[in-house]
């Protein structure tokens, strides 16, 4: 665990860039405080036989992060996510929303309270450091599209008293709150129950995350938010034009406002369609309630690697990635830049499959001259400085 953390960065908002001459860096990811904004790891944490305190085999496994990984990509921490598909705009899909969501934030209590000496629930930014102090590993909870809410803003409430620290509106339809980046605008932006969405949020002290919005939303989020706005896994236009990442005058206008964005491992480059590729996803992420054996997954999770070889989801490698990094600095600063890969639900490139492969980012990075401080921003402190000042400016 780290011997070194960099408190100081958690009171700073913005600072110049800084650059240090590359010198023994051999154990430099060990020593700073690391995390990542978007874990979709709890789509495991029901599955039967699957243990999050092990680690294991990315050839025949599905899962991404496990706290064996953590352990040995020194991931010291993250944002472990609530995600539910969007579906009908109506009483019913939104009880059977709000049904799924709550047992899925059960799921993720139950499993952190299994490894009391290993990992510990973060609700405040100091918590990441204390527990790090400790020897403990850290588990904010996020919500990925608030679809579960309903009508009823008061639900947030109840999130919030069960740790949620961030979420967003919308995922990939649009819903009640807000248009999605991948859909048709049918609202222009945020519906007139997703501005009120942002002022519940503000008034609890709960990050508010843009990934996934329109760009229009994330205008009127960023204009409407008295606290800064995240992005908790997307990227850049200037490295692969999609409707999932930012140009960079909005890069730009979100860094104007103190919000950060957080370099996403899905969306780098052209996909490549594979059926079975896909048919047998679709099998693992269900694994649970197929009834899926230990065996079976691992067979199917060999072929799928074997698939992932020959044809892999999208156009683009660990190079391509660590582009995405340094355009965003370029663009944003090291005081706007985070991670947020979104492993084990979509994101990862070959040479970067797994937590496993994080230090190799840090390297690249000292590679390309940021200094220690720099870099650990971009690893923890712009994050837990956006958590900070939600809880700081909540019910104003």
């Amino acid at each position: 665990m780290k011997k070194l953390v960099l408190l100081a960065l958690l009171a700073t908002t913005a600072c110049a860039t800084t650059h240090a001459v590359p010198g023994d860096d051999s154990d430099l990811h060990r020593r700073l405080l690391t995390l990542d904004t978007h874990l979709d790891t709890p789509i495991h944490f029901s599955r039967p036989g699957w243990d999050f305190g092990a680690r294991h085999d990315h050839a025949t496994d599905p899962a991404q992060v496990d706290l064996g990984r953590m352990d040995a990509g020194d991931l010291d921490g993250g944002f472990f996510v609530i995600y539910t598909a969007s579906g009908p705009l109506t009483p019913e899909g939104y009880a059977a929303a709000k049904a799924f969501a709550l047992g899925r934030s059960d799921e993720i209590h139950a499993t952190l309270s299994k490894f009391p000496d290993r990992i510990g629930l973060a609700t405040k930014a100091s918590d990441a450091a204390r527990l790090d102090k400790a020897g403990k590993r850290f588990g904010f909870i996020s919500i990925e599209n608030s679809y579960p809410l309903g009508e009823d803003l008061s639900l947030l409430g109840e999130f919030y008293r069960r740790g949620v620290r961030m979420a967003s509106p919308v995922h990939f339809r649009n819903n009640q709150f807000a248009d999605s980046a991948t859909d048709t605008p049918k609202w222009n932006g945020l519906s007139p129950l997703g501005r009120q969405w942002v002022a519940e949020m503000n008034r609890l002290g709960m990050v508010l995350d843009a990934s996934h919005a329109s760009d229009a939303v994330l205008d009127q989020m960023i204009a409407l938010s008295k606290t800064p706005v995240i992005l908790s896994h997307s990227g850049s236009k200037a490295i692969f034009d999609h409707a999932r990442n930012l140009d960079d005058a909005r890069l730009r206008k979100l860094a104007a406002s103190g919000g950060a964005i957080c370099a996403n491992a899905a969306y780098l480059g052209k996909s490549n369609p594979n059926a079975e590729r896909s048919e047998i996803s679709d099998k693992l992420e269900d694994a649970g309630k197929l009834g899926l054996t230990g065996e079976q997954v691992a067979a199917l999770t060999r072929r799928l690697r074997a698939i992932e070889a020959t044809a892999p989801s999208q156009q683009a490698d660990f190079e391509t990635y660590m582009r995405l990094v340094l355009h965003l600095i370029q663009v944003a600063g090291v005081d706007h830049v985070c991670f947020g890969a979104d492993w084990d639900g979509g994101g990862g490139v070959p040479g970067l499959e797994d937590i496993d492969a994080l230090p190799k980012v840090t390297a690249r990075l000292r590679q390309a001259g940021y200094s220690a401080a720099d870099i650990e921003k971009m690893w923890s402190g712009n994050v837990l400085r956006l958590v900070r000042i939600a809880d700081e400016r909540k019910g104003r």
